[in-house]
C-alpha cells in the first residue's frame, strides 16, 4: 500500500445520486472535508430519467441528468472532493474504517456515508440477457428513441412500469404491457393514465416465457398463468420494469439488512448497526424511493456524521 493511497479521509461518501451529493454539500459546509466516490453510474438512477416534475424548486420541471449536474456542481463548489471510482470491498472491523477502491487501493475513513442506491431487476431469462442491448432494455427513457414508430413490449406493474409505458406510448405505435397478476401495483393516477392511453394494450395474468430473436428482438412469447394459453407477439423492443435491487452487496456481513438487501437504519436517523457508518437514499429506502426523499436522507446522514465525529473529537 503506497502512501498516496493511505491518506485518511474524515468523511467518505460512497455513491453520487441525490443522497450522496446532498450529503457532500452538507458535509463540506460543516468542514468535514468529504471525499465522494461516484461509483459505477455517476449521478445515479436520475441520469436515466428524462423529465423530473416533482422535485421542488423546478417550476417547469428539469431533465434528470441536468439536475444531477447541478447537484454535482453545488457539492464541488462547497469544497467536496469528488472522484471517479467504485468501492469494491469494505472492512468495518476496526476504526478507522477501510474501503477498497477499484479493487486496487485501500483508503481509511473516520466516517462513512453509504449512498449506493439501487439497480434495475431482470426477469432472469437466458434470452433476455442474450439480447440485452439488442432490443432488450431496463430503461425506456434511455432507449425508447430507437423504437420510434415500432411495436414494443414492457413488463412490470408498478409506477415505474406505468411511467415507462406512457413514455413509450408517445414514441411507439403500440405498447404491449404484461402484468403478472390481475391488478397493477401502480398508484391510482398512474393506472388511470395507462388504461386511458389508446395504444397501450394490457395483458393481465401474463408471464414472459421467452424473448425472441436471433441478433435483435423480433418478438416475445407470453403465457397466461391462469389458462396456460401461449401467444407470440411481434415486437422490436422489450423493456423490463419490475423493480430494483439495493446496491448493498459489498456491505453484506457488516451491516444489518432486510431480506431484500436494503440496509437497515435506526428509525428517524441514518445510523446503521456500526457506529460511524451511515446510510442514505435508495440503498436503505424501499418505500419512498424519490429524489427528494433521497436528498433529505443525504442531509440527515451528513448531520449524523458531523455530530458523531464531533462527539468522538474527530471533527
Amino acid at each position: 500500500m503506497d502512501n498516496s493511497t493511505n491518506k485518511k479521509v474524515n468523511c467518505l461518501i460512497i455513491g453520487s445520486g441525490p443522497a450522496g451529493y446532498t450529503a457532500a454539500i452538507y458535509a463540506a459546509r460543516a468542514n468535514l472535508k468529504p471525499v465522494l466516490y461516484q461509483g459505477i453510474q455517476p449521478g445515479g438512477q436520475l441520469t436515466i430519467t428524462t423529465e423530473v416534475e416533482n422535485y421542488p424548486g423546478y417550476a417547469d420541471g428539469v431533465q434528470g441528468p441536468e439536475m444531477m449536474v447541478h447537484f454535482e456542481k453545488q457539492a464541488h463548489r462547497m469544497g467536496a472532493d469528488i472522484r471517479y471510482g467504485i468501492a469494491t470491498k469494505v472492512d468495518f472491523s476496526s476504526h478507522p474504517f477501510k474501503i477498497e477502491i477499484d479493487e486496487e487501493k485501500w483508503i481509511e475513513a473516520n466516517s462513512v456515508i453509504i449512498s449506493t442506491g439501487a439497480s434495475a431487476k431482470w426477469l432472469g431469462l437466458e434470452s433476455e440477457q442474450r439480447l440485452n442491448g439488442f432490443g432488450v432494455s431496463a430503461c425506456a427513457v434511455c432507449d425508447g428513441f430507437f423504437f420510434r414508430n415500432k411495436e414494443v413490449a414492457i413488463v412490470g406493474a408498478g409506477d415505474t412500469a406505468a411511467e415507462e409505458a406512457l413514455y413509450l406510448s408517445k414514441l411507439c405505435t403500440t405498447v404491449h404491457m404484461f402484468i403478472r397478476r390481475h391488478e397493477m401495483r401502480a398508484s391510482k393516477v398512474m393506472q388511470e393514465r395507462v388504461l386511458n392511453t389508446k395504444n397501450i394494450k394490457m395483458y393481465w395474468d401474463t408471464d414472459t416465457a421467452e424473448v425472441l430473436g436471433d441478433k435483435h428482438v423480433n418478438g416475445v412469447r407470453v403465457k397466461n398463468n391462469k389458462t396456460g394459453e401461449e401467444q407470440t407477439i411481434p415486437v422490436s423492443g422489450f423493456f423490463v420494469a419490475i423493480g430494483h435491487q439495493p446496491n448493498s452487496e459489498i456491505f453484506k456481513g457488516w451491516l444489518d439488512m432486510d431480506e431484500a438487501g436494503y440496509i437497515k437504519t435506526i428509525p428517524g436517523t441514518s445510523k446503521t448497526n456500526i457506529e460511524g457508518v451511515f446510510a442514505s437514499g435508495d440503498v436503505q429506502d424501499k418505500i419512498y424511493r424519490q429524489a427528494v426523499t433521497a436528498a433529505g436522507s443525504g442531509c440527515m446522514a451528513a448531520l449524523d456524521a458531523e455530530r458523531w465525529l464531533g462527539a468522538k473529537g474527530l471533527h
